[in-house]
């Protein structure tokens, strides 16, 4: 990352940034989003998507804009972890950062590397090289994090096609716990909750047979948690 002269761009206390943990999730295969930095100290090393907090921003405000920057999305899915403030996160440097992690649904988005990246690259969420500064550690947390939110909010609807089986929702909830589920006790507990719209679709193209497609009802959640419901899995 290059510092700048100009008000409105030179870092914060002259060491806030912003990395975030890219979450997508490939059929059966939750994974991670790295980018190969093409400036600064860390060029050519791989790392989380991250840049400076500017004078005017607020982190939120900068997480949103670096996202944009970086990948070109806009309006998706954000939720700030913590500050992480080891004073050797960064050799010779006083460098706080503010993590985030995201949740997008790859078959929405084509995402390809910025100027500031040499590239943008998606690896498994068991095969992750060693990254730069803590950013390994950073992603450790996120995860830990994602796991409990996951249990807690219909968030994960977020990694999932519009469209989607309860069998790909079982495997999304199976790669983000990290562990396997009974099909049949998933199937009753996720339907027995009433969030989802049956469609009267099934899936195309497959080579097996053709399962029933659903929808996540973002409206009835709304309603249901305003009487009191409190999604728990």
């Amino acid at each position: 990352m290059t510092e700048t002269t100009t008000q409105h761009n030179k870092p914060a206390v002259d060491g806030i940034t912003i990395d975030c943990v890219f979450f997508g999730f490939n059929k059966e295969s939750l994974e991670v989003l790295l980018v190969q930095h093409a400036q600064g100290e860390s060029k050519g090393k791989w790392g989380l998507l991250g840049g400076w907090l500017q004078l005017h921003e607020s982190a939120d405000d900068a997480a949103q804009r670096i996202l944009q920057e970086l990948t070109g999305l806009e309006d998706i899915y954000l939720e700030q972890l913590k500050a992480f403030t080891n004073p050797k996160r960064v050799l010779e440097r006083r460098v706080v950062t503010i993590g985030y992690y995201t949740l997008v649904n790859r078959e929405d988005y084509n995402i390809k590397a910025s100027l500031k990246v040499i590239e943008a690259k998606w690896y498994k969420i068991n095969e992750i090289p060693d990254l730069i500064f803590d950013h390994n550690e950073i992603l450790d947390f996120s995860l830990l994090q994602l796991r409990n939110r996951v249990r807690q909010a219909p968030i994960g609807f977020n990694l999932l096609p519009e469209k989607f089986t309860l069998l790909q929702l079982m495997h999304l909830y199976e790669e983000i716990l990290g562990i396997e589920l009974d099909k049949s006790n998933f199937r009753r507990k996720v339907l027995h909750m009433k969030l989802l719209q049956a469609l009267d679709e099934k899936q195309k193209d497959v080579s097996h047979r053709a399962a029933k497609l659903y929808k996540f009802d973002a409206d009835i959640y709304k309603k249901l948690t305003e009487k009191g419901f409190n999604f728990e899995f």
